[in-house]
């Protein structure tokens, strides 16, 4: 470790702004926490957040990026876990208190004092990363470094969006990105039926659901061919909010899956009336992400990842912002 003092990374330092590439000086490791050797790191649209100033609990200067994966090159006094050379995963989650009223009912992920990865914590958009062992995941074997990144939040948190929906066999989601593309792989698998809705006109990303078993894909401007017993939303686009419950059927859901949504307009009462419901995901719990990876290693997913080296970061994002990203965009150190 002595010889390890500085990396490079890229680092917000303040909102609506580039990414600046630093060389940072390496804190000392508390007794829980792990220092991890980046081997890639997923681009998520919440870091186009955490970039635009739109979360509260962001804090500036900080190094985004929270798909995280790598080895670890060294470890705190109290870790047991974890040794030199594991390969692990570094999630969004980065620590809770253990001792509010959601953390006491098994709610980790609504913890009041919650601190995320890459948000109020620095990330993974560098050579190393800094993490409580206690919140890292182990990662299946089957998947490369850069088609694990994306599983650690595109795939988590789709995940707790997924359960969320129910048991229903007809499925929309609504953004076909990231999370959409693996969500769409896992439901396949279970033999659910997924009903793909991109941004208008984006023939593109329509067919790449179509290759990954939608039996239907259509612009978020269109109808789908029958009912929908849930939908998910990826898009953070309010607006499509009453769009959905149009599509789904009575009793059916509309699960919210960003971590920021633009308004929601006024709709009429009978698009929600009949029992249908809106809801909201937020963040994750330990579990959900063991749940996940267990998943993970069972279902023979095939994550699309685009890399990108860690000098080309602010590419990377603007790719992601404007929809040129297949699947999902990783960082390589």
């Amino acid at each position: 470790m002595a010889a390890i003092q500085t990396m490079l990374a890229a680092r917000a330092i303040r909102p609506a702004a580039d990414l600046a590439l630093e060389q940072l000086p390496l804190r000392e490791l508390g007794e829980h926490e792990i220092l991890v050797k980046v081997s890639a790191c997923g681009v998520c649209r919440t870091d186009l957040h955490v970039m635009d100033g739109d979360l509260p609990a962001a804090r500036y200067p900080v190094v985004p990026g929270h798909e995280i994966v790598g080895r670890v090159v060294d470890r705190g006094t109290a870790v047991s876990q974890w040794r030199v050379g594991d390969r692990v995963g570094i999630p969004w989650l980065a620590s809770t208190c253990g001792q509010c009223e959601y953390c006491r009912n098994g709610l980790e992920n609504l913890c009041e004092n919650a601190r995320f990865t890459g948000c109020s914590l620095d990330g993974g958009f560098a050579e190393f990363a800094i993490a409580d062992s206690r919140y890292v995941l182990e990662l299946p074997e089957r998947y490369s470094d850069t088609e694990a990144a994306p599983l650690l939040c595109a795939g988590l948190i789709g995940y707790r969006a997924y359960r969320a929906a129910g048991d229903g066999r007809r499925i929309g989601l609504y953004g076909f990105g990231a999370a959409a593309h693996l969500l769409a792989q896992v439901a396949r698998a279970q033999d659910r039926r997924v009903f793909a809705f991109t941004r208008a006109g984006d023939t593109v990303a329509q067919s790449f659901a179509r290759e990954l078993g939608a039996v239907w894909a259509g612009g978020s401007d269109e109808d789908p061919p029958e009912l929908l017993d849930a939908a998910i939303l990826f898009a953070p686009v309010g607006a499509l909010v009453p769009r959905a419950l149009a599509h789904v059927r009575k009793g059916g859901r509309v699960v919210c899956a960003g971590i920021h949504m633009s308004d929601i307009p006024s709709f009429p009462y009978s698009l929600l009336w009949g029992e249908r419901t809106v809801c909201s995901v937020a963040n994750l719990t330990r579990e959900d992400g063991k749940e996940f990876m267990r998943i993970a290693a069972k279902v023979d997913l095939t994550p699309a990842v685009e890399p990108f080296p860690l000098k080309d970061a602010n590419l990377a994002l603007q790719s992601l912002a404007q929809g040129r990203v297949r699947g999902a965009a990783v960082l390589v150190p």
